[in-house]
């Protein structure tokens, strides 16, 4: 126990007292683990304790629902934020008995993840918007994927799988980490997915037409349907093979006459290789224009094979959505996580359109309920609604906090954070009330040295009435932790990083490692908007004039106009009902995105041609840190202009 901090052993101990079962993140300490025979080494390695326990668990604010969940309860969810903080979150609904397949099992017992490849990419220009690209290569990236797994694999149910897709630059490396993570032990196949319709130009080597997809189990049990496919050469004839219980293996099935049966079969059983069409542009019924989309066979595929109906299953790079896309087709429960607002808006329209046959064909699907909840990025004039202890749960998790009420020397505490104990502020009492210097004082008068030695207090910005972030009695620091903050950096080995959204097609898939929380500020948005006869048809355009993002992160006012756009969002035809308020207002679908980096080649303007521009038009504009600015533009508000001519100069 060497390890172990005073205050860590004093709350270890009131934890014995209680007969309470001690946090994971104390292990190692109490239980050093032995050295492995053999590990992947590089620069910033974590010991698995330590990423577990310095994960930040966001709560889970839910922003719309679709539909009612059943009488089970459960609806699946759709999650914008940063999956390491969101899997942590999910950790605790899963020790908690909510996160859970419909037999009962807690966990997932299907994990697959299409994570970014680390390929570092050289953009032309080098400004400061440009420099968060996807740069997160070699021991970066691996160490970004590795605590994912980590996390991931805390969330599978015992008899779960994890299937993770990647291409040949950075394979290799990821089966070690694998190996570590999950135990070779538990390795079931390296997967090739051969696309064979991938047609390349001249390249100095042999054409790249396939992917790896590694299968772990986290145990020895798991679960496995063989699944068959069509032989298309014709009838083989092949070895009758059965199981022999006492040796646990294949034989041969032999006659009477000791020879082998041969038997004669059109089909065999799916193998290690598969042979399977990329998802092609001209393939309009289930291809989301998102750049790496996968084919929702391939999803099928390993869905069908691992799981039953009513098993949960989990993405954590959810992309385009082919994923719950899929699993809601095969009767799975579903999670999708992602980063980027782009892969939210384009699963959410994917489950309110989906057709009930695998490539997205036959009738129209419903999807079972789900909700779309933010992680990490939050309406701060939803909060301010909740009831006391709603709020009280909030700020405790959004500070990572153990929610656990104790008594220091009579005092009502909320819980500890790393040891120390947390006492959130009730702003509320008494029809509202300040957090100042005299509440301390009095507090620090009645707990003294009794209380640990830094003691949290979690209070709204704006019921704050001084400055610092802590003040110190005697051997006693009280920390202020405000809503709305960026957790100070003395309190984390890294400062606060918000989440970053693209600003390129080719930039969507890049990886994104979030630190903390923030809250959602409406960017501000100055446009133009106007009409021209293009010969029998009418074109819109829209031009922007001004936008700037009013994000709390640092630097954001040094930055110029339009330098903290990400993308421009566009539902072409959108049924507005007035009188709808926002829950009840038809949801955005999305028809269409405009990057900032094509936006400013084309002098900021969006043509809205080759859309059927109905009466009304739902724009949303997207900031760098995913906060948006939406309106709903009538057809007639397009001021009606002559087309600009050559001679007449650009518009």
């Amino acid at each position: 126990m060497s390890g172990l901090s005073t205050d860590e052993r004093a709350h270890l101990a009131e934890l014995l007292a209680r007969g309470e079962d001690l946090p994971r993140e104390y292990k190692s300490s109490l239980f050093p683990p032995d050295r492995h025979e053999y590990e992947l080494t590089y620069v910033g390695k974590e010991r698995e304790e330590d990423v577990i326990a310095n994960t930040m668990a966001v709560p889970l604010q839910v922003i719309r629902e679709f539909g009612a969940p059943p009488g089970s309860g459960w609806a699946n969810r759709l999650i914008f934020g940063d999956n390491l903080q969101a899997a942590k979150t999910l950790l605790d609904l899963k020790r908690s008995g909510e996160l859970k397949s419909a037999d009962g099992q807690p966990g997932a017992r299907l994990i697959y993840i299409d994570p970014p490849f680390a390929s570092a990419r050289d953009f032309v220009g080098g400004d400061e918007e440009r420099a968060y690209q996807d740069r997160v290569v070699g021991a970066a990236f691996l160490e970004f994927l590795r605590r994912r797994l980590i996390m991931l694999r805390e969330l599978l149910s015992d008899d779960g799988s994890i299937f993770v897709h990647l291409d040949s630059k950075k394979g290799h490396y990821v089966k070690v980490l694998m190996d570590e993570v999950f135990g070779e032990r538990n390795f079931r196949n390296e997967i090739v997915w051969h696309y064979y319709n991938k047609m390349q130009g001249n390249v100095k080597r042999f054409a790249s037409n396939h992917d790896v997809i590694y299968w772990y189990s986290k145990t020895s049990t798991f679960n496995f349907t063989p699944l068959k496919e069509l032989r298309l050469e014709g009838p083989v004839k092949q070895l009758a093979r059965k199981w022999n219980k006492e040796t646990q293996k294949l034989v041969n099935v032999r006659g009477s006459d000791g020879k082998v049966i041969y038997q004669e079969t059109d089909t065999k059983a799916v193998d290690d290789v598969w042979r399977m069409s990329m998802l092609q542009p001209a393939d309009r019924s289930q291809n989301q224009r998102y750049p790496t989309q996968k084919p929702e066979a391939l999803l099928e595929r390993i869905i069908s094979a691992t799981t039953k109906p009513g098993d949960l299953v989990l993405d954590a790079f959810a992309g385009s959505g082919t994923t719950p896309a899929v699993a809601e087709k095969l009767g799975r429960r579903w999670i999708a996580i992602d980063s980027g607002k782009l892969a939210v808006y384009t699963i959410q329209k994917r489950m309110l359109s989906l057709k009930a046959n695998i490539g997205n064909k036959g009738r129209s699907l419903s999807a079972s309920p789900f909700t779309l909840s933010n992680a990490g990025l939050y309406d701060f004039a939803r909060l301010r609604d909740l009831a006391w202890l709603d709020w009280r749960f909030f700020a405790l998790n959004l500070f990572g906090c153990v929610d656990d009420p104790h008594k220091v020397a009579g005092i009502e505490l909320d819980g500890y954070r790393n040891g120390a104990d947390v006492l959130v502020f009730n702003h509320r009492q008494d029809g509202g009330v300040v957090l100042d210097h005299g509440f301390i004082d009095n507090l620090h008068s009645q707990i003294g040295s009794r209380s640990s030695a830094d003691v949290f207090i979690i209070a709204p910005a704006a019921s704050v009435a001084f400055l610092e972030d802590y003040i110190d009695h005697g051997e006693v620091r009280y920390y202020v932790l405000r809503i709305p903050y960026s957790i100070v950096n003395e309190l984390h080995d890294r400062p606060f990083e918000a989440l970053r959204q693209p600003i390129d097609a080719d930039d969507v898939n890049r990886t994104v490692d979030a630190v903390g929380f923030d809250f959602i500020q409406q960017p501000s948005v100055r446009c133009d908007y106007w009409r021209e006869q293009n010969g029998d048809s009418e074109v819109a355009f829209v031009r922007i004039e001004e936008f700037n993002s009013e994000a709390l992160a640092r630097g954001v006012t040094a930055r110029g106009n339009r330098k903290t756009l990400a993308a421009v969002l566009i539902d072409f035809d959108y049924p507005y009902d007035q009188a709808a308020d926002s829950d009840s207002a038809p949801p955005f679908v999305l028809d269409e995105v405009k990057f900032a980096a094509e936006l400013e080649d084309s002098d900021w303007k969006i043509e809205l041609s080759g859309k059927s521009l109905g009466d009304f038009a739902m724009i949303v504009y997207l900031d760098v840190f995913g906060n948006e600015y939406t309106e709903v533009k009538a057809r007639d508000s397009f001021i009606v202009r002559e087309p600009v001519t050559k001679s007449d100069g650009v518009s």
